[in-house]
Protein backbone atom coordinates (compact mmCIF):
# COMPACT_ATOMS: atom_id res chain seq x y z
CA UNK A 1 0.00 0.00 0.00
CA UNK A 2 1.50 3.28 -1.30
CA UNK A 3 2.22 5.96 1.56
CA UNK A 4 0.25 9.37 1.77
CA UNK A 5 3.84 10.87 0.59
CA UNK A 6 3.68 8.86 -2.31
CA UNK A 7 -0.09 9.26 -3.15
CA UNK A 8 0.67 13.48 -2.37
CA UNK A 9 0.66 15.24 -6.19
CA UNK A 10 2.57 18.37 -6.19
CA UNK A 11 3.48 20.62 -9.04
CA UNK A 12 7.05 20.12 -10.09
CA UNK A 13 9.48 22.90 -10.40
CA UNK A 14 12.77 23.33 -12.78
CA UNK A 15 14.38 22.25 -9.74
CA UNK A 16 12.45 18.65 -10.04
CA UNK A 17 13.58 18.00 -13.69
CA UNK A 18 16.65 15.94 -13.48
CA UNK A 19 15.00 13.31 -10.46
CA UNK A 20 11.52 13.46 -12.76
CA UNK A 21 13.53 12.46 -16.11
CA UNK A 22 15.39 9.85 -14.64
CA UNK A 23 12.41 8.28 -13.59
CA UNK A 24 10.44 8.80 -16.71
CA UNK A 25 13.95 7.16 -18.04
CA UNK A 26 13.25 3.95 -15.96
CA UNK A 27 9.14 3.70 -16.09
CA UNK A 28 9.80 3.57 -19.82
CA UNK A 29 12.52 1.15 -20.37
CA UNK A 30 10.30 -1.87 -21.21
CA UNK A 31 7.46 0.32 -23.26
CA UNK A 32 6.80 -1.59 -26.44
CA UNK A 33 6.52 2.33 -29.05
CA UNK A 34 10.08 3.57 -27.08
CA UNK A 35 12.15 0.53 -27.47
CA UNK A 36 10.85 -0.11 -30.71
CA UNK A 37 12.69 3.41 -31.39
CA UNK A 38 15.55 2.41 -29.14
CA UNK A 39 16.04 -1.15 -29.39
CA UNK A 40 19.32 -1.33 -28.01
CA UNK A 41 20.24 -0.44 -24.49
CA UNK A 42 23.20 2.39 -24.77
CA UNK A 43 20.95 3.58 -27.58
CA UNK A 44 17.78 3.97 -25.18
CA UNK A 45 19.83 5.09 -22.24
CA UNK A 46 21.85 7.65 -24.81
CA UNK A 47 19.01 9.07 -26.57
CA UNK A 48 15.49 9.05 -24.79
CA UNK A 49 16.70 11.58 -22.35
CA UNK A 50 17.73 13.74 -24.99
CA UNK A 51 13.93 13.35 -26.53
CA UNK A 52 11.79 14.21 -22.99
CA UNK A 53 12.74 17.53 -23.31
CA UNK A 54 11.25 18.48 -26.61
CA UNK A 55 8.52 16.36 -26.04
CA UNK A 56 7.08 17.02 -22.53
CA UNK A 57 9.70 19.53 -20.94
CA UNK A 58 7.44 22.86 -21.42
CA UNK A 59 4.90 21.19 -18.63
CA UNK A 60 7.81 22.81 -16.35
CA UNK A 61 7.27 26.08 -17.85
CA UNK A 62 3.51 26.16 -17.92
CA UNK A 63 3.52 24.74 -14.02
CA UNK A 64 1.99 21.56 -15.85
CA UNK A 65 4.58 19.11 -14.46
CA UNK A 66 3.64 16.58 -11.56
CA UNK A 67 4.78 14.66 -9.57
CA UNK A 68 4.37 12.59 -6.44
CA UNK A 69 5.96 13.67 -3.16
CA UNK A 70 8.57 10.85 -3.36
CA UNK A 71 9.36 11.50 -7.47
CA UNK A 72 8.09 7.53 -7.95
CA UNK A 73 5.78 9.02 -10.49
CA UNK A 74 5.84 11.60 -12.53
CA UNK A 75 3.44 13.29 -15.31
CA UNK A 76 3.72 15.71 -17.94
CA UNK A 77 1.08 17.89 -19.06
CA UNK A 78 0.77 20.41 -22.14
CA UNK A 79 -2.22 23.15 -21.43
CA UNK A 80 -4.04 24.13 -24.76
CA UNK A 81 -2.30 26.07 -27.13
CA UNK A 82 1.30 24.43 -25.81
CA UNK A 83 2.82 22.02 -28.08
CA UNK A 84 5.61 19.61 -27.84
CA UNK A 85 8.67 21.30 -30.07
CA UNK A 86 8.58 19.92 -33.27
CA UNK A 87 11.74 21.12 -34.78
CA UNK A 88 14.03 19.91 -31.81
CA UNK A 89 12.40 17.01 -31.13
CA UNK A 90 12.99 15.93 -34.63
CA UNK A 91 16.02 16.84 -34.67
CA UNK A 92 16.75 14.42 -31.68
CA UNK A 93 15.30 11.98 -33.10
CA UNK A 94 16.80 11.69 -36.32
CA UNK A 95 20.10 11.58 -34.60
CA UNK A 96 18.98 9.11 -32.14
CA UNK A 97 16.84 6.16 -34.08
CA UNK A 98 18.62 3.89 -36.82
CA UNK A 99 18.60 4.29 -40.30
CA UNK A 100 16.61 1.49 -40.62
CA UNK A 101 13.54 2.61 -38.43
CA UNK A 102 13.83 6.46 -39.92
CA UNK A 103 11.68 5.74 -42.25
CA UNK A 104 8.66 4.07 -40.54
CA UNK A 105 9.17 5.94 -37.26
CA UNK A 106 8.21 9.43 -39.50
CA UNK A 107 5.50 7.80 -40.89
CA UNK A 108 3.79 6.81 -37.75
CA UNK A 109 4.43 10.17 -36.48
CA UNK A 110 2.71 11.31 -39.67
CA UNK A 111 -0.52 9.12 -38.34
CA UNK A 112 0.18 10.42 -35.06
CA UNK A 113 -0.24 14.38 -36.04
CA UNK A 114 -3.13 13.41 -37.67
CA UNK A 115 -5.28 11.53 -35.02
CA UNK A 116 -4.20 14.42 -33.07
CA UNK A 117 -7.52 16.74 -32.56
CA UNK A 118 -7.18 20.40 -33.85
CA UNK A 119 -9.64 21.84 -31.09
CA UNK A 120 -8.14 23.45 -27.83
CA UNK A 121 -7.14 20.38 -25.35
CA UNK A 122 -4.69 19.16 -23.09
CA UNK A 123 -2.36 17.23 -24.06
CA UNK A 124 -0.30 14.07 -21.86
CA UNK A 125 3.33 13.63 -23.57
CA UNK A 126 3.71 11.34 -20.89
CA UNK A 127 3.53 9.89 -17.35
CA UNK A 128 5.20 6.84 -15.98
CA UNK A 129 6.27 5.24 -12.58
CA UNK A 130 9.18 3.59 -12.00
CA UNK A 131 9.00 0.17 -12.29
CA UNK A 132 9.32 -0.34 -8.71
CA UNK A 133 6.44 0.94 -7.63
CA UNK A 134 3.98 0.62 -10.18
CA UNK A 135 0.79 -1.36 -9.66
CA UNK A 136 0.52 0.87 -6.61
CA UNK A 137 -2.49 3.37 -8.42
CA UNK A 138 0.55 6.23 -8.04
CA UNK A 139 -0.32 6.77 -11.95
CA UNK A 140 -3.85 6.95 -11.31
CA UNK A 141 -3.30 9.23 -8.51
CA UNK A 142 -1.02 11.43 -11.51
CA UNK A 143 -4.66 11.18 -13.46
CA UNK A 144 -6.94 12.11 -11.21
CA UNK A 145 -5.04 15.15 -10.04
CA UNK A 146 -4.63 16.53 -13.66
CA UNK A 147 -7.93 15.84 -14.90
CA UNK A 148 -9.75 17.61 -11.66
CA UNK A 149 -8.19 20.65 -12.86
CA UNK A 150 -9.27 20.27 -16.32
CA UNK A 151 -12.55 19.05 -15.61
CA UNK A 152 -12.52 22.52 -13.32
CA UNK A 153 -11.87 24.57 -16.36
CA UNK A 154 -14.13 22.24 -18.63
CA UNK A 155 -11.65 21.59 -21.45
CA UNK A 156 -11.00 18.01 -23.42
CA UNK A 157 -7.74 16.09 -22.97
CA UNK A 158 -5.63 13.91 -25.52
CA UNK A 159 -3.03 11.19 -24.80
CA UNK A 160 -1.15 8.44 -27.39
CA UNK A 161 -0.89 5.56 -25.02
CA UNK A 162 2.61 3.64 -26.02
CA UNK A 163 1.58 0.31 -24.15
CA UNK A 164 -1.31 -1.13 -25.07
CA UNK A 165 -1.35 -2.92 -21.36
CA UNK A 166 -2.51 1.23 -20.20
CA UNK A 167 -5.60 1.59 -22.53
CA UNK A 168 -7.91 0.25 -19.97
CA UNK A 169 -6.20 2.57 -17.34
CA UNK A 170 -6.37 5.56 -19.73
CA UNK A 171 -10.42 4.30 -20.52
CA UNK A 172 -11.52 4.50 -16.76
CA UNK A 173 -10.59 7.81 -16.55
CA UNK A 174 -12.68 8.71 -19.73
CA UNK A 175 -10.64 8.13 -22.96
CA UNK A 176 -11.54 7.13 -25.68
CA UNK A 177 -9.46 4.95 -28.67
CA UNK A 178 -9.87 7.19 -31.73
CA UNK A 179 -7.51 4.84 -33.45
CA UNK A 180 -4.59 2.27 -33.45
CA UNK A 181 -1.31 2.87 -35.04
CA UNK A 182 1.45 0.15 -35.88
CA UNK A 183 4.60 1.17 -35.10
CA UNK A 184 6.67 -2.22 -36.12
CA UNK A 185 5.52 -4.62 -33.43
CA UNK A 186 4.14 -2.22 -31.37
CA UNK A 187 0.63 -0.65 -30.97
CA UNK A 188 0.63 3.37 -30.21
CA UNK A 189 -3.13 3.71 -29.63
CA UNK A 190 -4.06 8.30 -29.42
CA UNK A 191 -7.01 8.59 -26.95
CA UNK A 192 -9.48 11.84 -26.49
CA UNK A 193 -11.06 12.15 -23.22
CA UNK A 194 -14.30 15.20 -23.94
CA UNK A 195 -15.24 18.12 -21.82
CA UNK A 196 -16.41 17.39 -18.66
Amino acid sequence: MPSSQQMSVVVATEDDRPAMMATLLAAFTGDPFTRWLYPGAAQYFRSFPEMLGPFGGGAFEHGTAYRTADDTAVALWLPPGVSPDGEALGAVVQQGVSRERLGGMFGVFEQIGAAHPEEPHWYLPTIGVDPYAQGRGLGSALLAHALAIIDERHEPAYLESSNPINVPLYARFGFVPVCEIEAGDSVMTPMFRTAR
